[in-house]
């Protein structure tokens, strides 16, 4: 199989181009059929990017960490340099193109993978131990059985199938297996915040600097240690998980919305014990995801399902509490931070210590399946440990540990730490966590040694003038740092109605090598904390669609304010009401200003999850002087805080 994506020209000028890179709703394809547009010097609307499939689509690895229009980007124009004889032009690179999909989706037409139905289709469930480590005692097949439409149930050692004629038949049958399920399970201990540092853990050396003989042992007139953390996270995709599959003649065919077709086709083939060339993975559009969720552990329920049916196809659709509680989490994490300042109040030496699990749990990476179902049949798979990609590569807990501010010396040490739960990829990885605490950090010291937080970013950024320009841009945007606000005797802004107004400030440059983002966040700090604006400046190089950037960067902000203000993870939910996510009602006005710039494009999906959250956290502080720095910023945290 190829690695490279190709375009092939048509004789009616229509060019077709085959990318291993998805469409997962954030306008890819629409931007990759621009660069070709452009390459080749013709209309975009004669270029059509396909749909991925294992077995037409080169294999480009897994379409995430914010790589797609930097790497697929990158290919594809020496693709087309091999087909066009002329110099590519700029026609379409840089114009905000309404994506190609979406008068389909505004039309209402059937798009999505649950909207899939193939001809004689049944649809399955499988009932899933509720925690890791559960076991099945005991089930009742008679009651569910007995319902209209229900095919078949049986157990293979902790799973329980079901296969039915209709969705009714088959959630109506799930519940009843539900009732006649009886589970061991046992009780589990912390595995967040500051607990994290009690687990079994390997700790490594992420990297170190010092500085000359006079800066590596300065005369520190100030030390400062903070301690901060994030939470378990869920994906919580709007839409929950689904997946179909059929078997022909010993051959596995799966259609499915995971982030890498290859990568799930390898798994398949270990979990199944068959040649990877028998399954054949055809990527259909789902809801957005950012991350590793439950599609690819679905995708392993309808294959497994669909063996007891021949020559059928088996769609099987997760349900809401499936989502929450059996897709991987993003994993908590608990980071310890060390500075001195010297008289001048300059940063001159800092200490980022880390504990977390692995961020790294995806299909397609290890000796066994990362599949949950093959680790709970009657001979299951040892489920692969997760791990994180070298730093090289985008690291995952140490993701941003890393100072990007000029420090005389600097120590940042990871502690990889074993946990019960399944931990993998989300959104950012640990550079949500990494950013959100050094963020704050910045700002408690800025705040303690009398410095305004702008200003003591600029004195830190001197040699990094594209982090400067974000800085000033999102600044300037904003308004910063005069708020025509009132204050109180106490320093507390506060409004007409007592709720008190609060600005903060935060930037970081994702992964240290993608884009530069600043945040600045204005909340309201009343009964609730509500973030009400957000301005935010992203370099991502040369833009190719400014509305997409756009829409990646407010989603990103708005996914991260969700998990700043909002989300905890418990090792189960069932509904939106025990896991809450950010209503529509609560969405903070976001205003986005886009760098000019003809440097390499980087990517946009991730770089504002960090900055967004320690800006709101920073802006809580400037309201009510109260420093919040475990996650999510809840009203019982924000009063333990005032009551520390």
């Amino acid at each position: 199989m190829s690695l490279a994506p190709r375009v092939e020209r048509a004789a009616d000028g229509r060019v077709r181009v085959r990318t291993g890179k998805v469409q997962l709703g954030q306008g890819l394809h629409t931007a990759l059929a621009q660069i070709v547009a452009d390459e080749l010097g013709v209309d975009v609307a004669l270029v059509e990017v396909l749909p991925v499939d294992t077995e037409t689509s080169p294999d480009e690895g897994v379409t995430s960490g914010s790589l797609s229009v930097q790497d697929a980007g990158t290919a594809l124009r020496a693709a087309c340099a091999q087909l066009a004889p002329h110099a590519a032009r700029r026609e379409h690179v840089g114009r905000s193109l309404p994506r190609a999909e979406l008068r389909g989706l505004f039309a209402g037409e059937p798009s999505f993978i649950h909207d899939l139905q193939p001809e004689g289709l049944l649809h399955g469930r499988v009932l899933h131990p509720p925690q890791v480590g559960a076991r099945l005692l005991r089930f009742a097949a008679k009651g569910a059985m007995q319902l209209p439409g229900v095919c078949r149930t049986w157990r293979d050692g902790n799973l329980i199938g079901l296969i039915a004629q209709t969705s009714a038949a088959t959630e109506l049958a799930a519940q009843q297996l539900r009732v006649d399920a009886h589970w061991a399970t046992d009780t589990w201990p912390p595995e967040e915040g500051a607990a994290l540092q009690a687990l079994p853990h390997e700790t490594r050396l992420v990297g170190e600097r010092y500085g000359d003989a006079d800066a590596s042992d300065p005369k520190a007139s100030r030390s400062f240690q903070a301690t901060y953390s994030r939470p378990w996270t869920a994906h919580a995709s709007i839409a929950p998980s689904c997946a179909l599959a059929c078997w022909t003649a010993g051959r596995l065919e799966v259609w499915s919305h995971s982030q890498g077709v290859f990568n799930l086709q390898r798994d398949l083939a270990l979990a199944f014990r068959i040649e990877t060339r028998a399954v054949r993975v055809h990527h259909v559009l789902g809801a957005g995801c950012y991350g590793h969720n439950g599609a690819d552990d679905v995708a392993f329920d309808a294959a497994w399902l669909a063996q007891a049916e021949p020559g059928r196809t088996v769609r099987v659709q997760w349900s809401r509490a499936d989502e929450l509680s059996h897709a991987p989490f993003g994993p908590a994490m608990c980071v310890q931070l060390t500075a001195d300042t010297d008289p001048a109040g300059r940063i001159v030496r800092w200490e980022h210590e880390l504990w977390s699990p692995g961020h790294g749990g995806r299909p397609g990476r290890s000796p066994t399946p990362a599949l949950l179902g093959s680790w709970q049949r009657a001979a299951p798979f040892e489920p692969p440990a997760a791990i994180d990609p070298p730093l090289s590569n985008g690291g995952g807990a140490e993701r941003n540990s890393i100072p990007g501010y000029d420090f005389a010396a600097w120590r940042v040490t990871a502690h990889r730490v074993q946990t019960r739960r399944r931990s993998s990829a989300l959104r950012s990885l640990g550079a949500f966590a990494n950013i959100f605490a050094a963020e704050s950090f910045i700002d408690e010291i800025a705040h303690a040694t009398g410095q305004d937080p702008l200003a003591l970013r600029e004195r830190h950024l001197q040699h990094d003038p594209r982090a400067l320009a974000v800085l000033h841009a999102a600044a300037d945007r904003a308004g910063w740092p005069g708020t025509g606000r009132a204050e109180t005797s106490d320093g507390v802004a506060e409004t007409s109605d007592g709720v008190a107004i609060g600005r903060g400030i935060a930037c970081a440059r994702y992964k240290a090598v993608g884009a530069w983002c600043a945040v600045v966040a204005e909340v309201a700090a009343g009964a609730t904390l509500r973030v009400q604006r957000l301005t935010i400046a992203v370099d991502v190089g040369l833009v190719v669609n400014p509305d997409g950037v756009v829409n990646q960067i407010e989603g990103g902000a708005v996914q991260a304010t969700s998990w700043t203000l909002l989300e905890c993870a418990k090792p189960s939910h069932d509904s939106w009401d025990d896991y809450p996510i950010l209503r529509f009602s609560d969405v903070p006005a976001v205003d986005v200003l886009l760098m000019p710039s003809a440097a390499p494009s980087v990517g946009a999906g991730e770089a504002a999850q960090g900055p967004t959250a320690a800006a709101i956290a920073n802006a809580l502080y400037d309201a009510i002087k109260v420093r919040v720095r475990d996650l999510p910023l809840t009203p019982e945290r924000i009063v333990a805080a005032m009551n520390d």
